[in-house]
């Protein structure tokens, strides 16, 4: 009997050897995977810091006045215009409610505005005030929503431009029909805006697109780091595989990591247009310079088009005909005289049942031609005379400063081409021609 105790003993100690290596194994390649885990995560978080830093530097740079809101109105994010019109520190403006920011008599239209973009759930332009040191500070704001990832409410954006300064202009232009034309000789072929603040209101529409998807994915990841963030210290706390593997795939990190890299590089996008923007637009207001290259006329179209009708909130999708059409130029301002150009069309056909705007590249005896037409109301005889005039604008007070095209006609003349209104049809054409990439000198 002792024999065969002792046999046994001999022949199980291998096997629980072997047992024993194996587990040992095993939590070595557990370790080793949340390291390489672990380090992964630091570097995605790294990612994230200078994202934000990047995007905290944007927002230091735009003029328009920005209020990221809560659900229940409250400030959660102020850039520094919105600070300055206010005469305070834009961090002691964070926890804020919004109404006690403007005037008590723009009360009633705040909720009026914020009731009906939390029931239509799209962006809504009115005519409020913020009630600075000097009293109110009028703005042309725009209130847009701000959703969760289950498409609720989560909060509103109101982004604004001052508005005071164009009244007084428009105010001071009316006195005089030969003091309108000096000025307008004076802003648009001397100096051409004597402000770059002025140009960036004119164009706020252009901004506020690229930077509310900035916003959706810099909230995104923020999301995401907070999930990030709740598995790490899962890890740090010695929590053991199985729970890990169940905390990820509650979490849904997987496809978490999968989106994160296309938030980043959307985010990154959307804040590097805006960076093109202000730059475009700083080169027209000093004195047109900036490279000459060649580039696709379609492709510049169809991605200002883009730009324009994103989150726009309409049914309409604009129709790219043509291409490539291969002219010389510079890409920025031509993209800035499209956006005008489709910006336009799409207010002309807002109130169309069947809403069409149709943009058509094509060579023509030397010259590269883009045709941007739509369905809408079209242009009288009156107003085609004035058309590319300086602050003439048929749209109401508030809602254009009638730069968009005057400023376009004249890039098209500083490229060698020109940019016209083609009389008949149904609805509005404009003709913008540039020379071909083998024609230009």
């Amino acid at each position: 009997m002792v024999a065969t105790g002792t046999e046994q003993t001999s022949e199980g100690a291998p096997l629980m050897d072997t047992a024993w290596a194996d587990v040992l194994s095993a939590v070595d390649r557990a370790y080793a995977e949340l390291v390489a885990h672990q380090e992964r995560l630091e570097a995605q978080n790294h990612e994230l810091d200078a994202l934000r830093q990047f995007l905290a530097s944007v927002l230091a740079s735009v003029s328009d006045v920005l209020i990221v809101l809560d659900r229940a109105g409250r400030v959660e994010e102020v850039n520094a215009s919105a600070g300055a019109c206010l005469g305070q520190p834009a961090a002691g403006l964070i926890g804020r409610d919004l109404a006690g920011l403007v005037p008590p008599e723009h009360l009633a239209a705040l909720e009026r505005a914020r009731a009906e973009v939390s029931r239509t759930r799209r962006p809504l332009t009115l005519e409020l005030a913020l009630a600075s040191p000097a009293g109110p500070a009028p703005l042309e704001a725009v209130l847009s929503p701000r959703l969760d990832e289950r498409g609720r409410i989560a909060g509103m954006v109101l982004t604004g431009r001052p508005v005071g300064e164009l009244r007084r202009a428009y105010a001071q232009l009316e006195q005089s029909h030969a003091e309108m034309k000096a000025a307008q000789a004076q802003l648009v072929r001397g100096e051409k805006l004597a402000s770059l603040g002025r140009l960036l209101a004119g164009v706020a529409h252009e901004l506020n697109n690229p930077i509310s998807f900035v916003y959706a994915n810099a909230h995104a990841l923020e999301r995401y780091a907070a999930k990030f963030e709740t598995y790490f210290e899962r890890v740090q706390a010695g929590a053991s595989r199985e729970e890990l593997v169940a905390l990820r795939e509650d979490l849904r990190l997987d496809r978490d990591i999968r989106n994160l890299r296309e938030a980043v590089r959307g985010a990154r996008d959307g804040a590097e247009r805006v960076r093109d923007i202000v730059e475009d637009l700083r080169r027209l207001s000093a004195d047109g310079s900036g490279e000459m290259v060649s580039f696709d006329l379609a492709d510049v179209a169809r991605v200002g088009a883009h730009w324009v009708m994103r989150g726009a909130g309409r049914s309409v999708a604009p129709v790219i005909e043509g291409g490539p059409v291969l002219v010389r130029g510079r890409p920025g301002h031509i993209q800035q005289v499209i956006m005008n150009l489709v910006q336009n069309a799409a207010d002309a056909v807002a109130g169309q049942a069947e809403p069409r705007i149709t943009l058509s590249a094509s060579a023509e005896g030397g010259q590269g031609v883009l045709t941007v037409s739509d369905n809408g109301p079209g242009v009288d005889e009156a107003a085609a005379a004035m058309i590319f005039d300086p602050f003439f604008t048929t749209k109401p007070v508030g809602h254009g400063t009638g730069l968009g095209l005057s400023i376009s006609h004249k890039i098209a003349e500083e490229h060698g081409g020109r940019l016209m209104l083609v009389p008949g049809g149904a609805g509005a054409c404009f003709r913008l021609e540039l020379p071909l990439a083998g024609e230009a000198g």
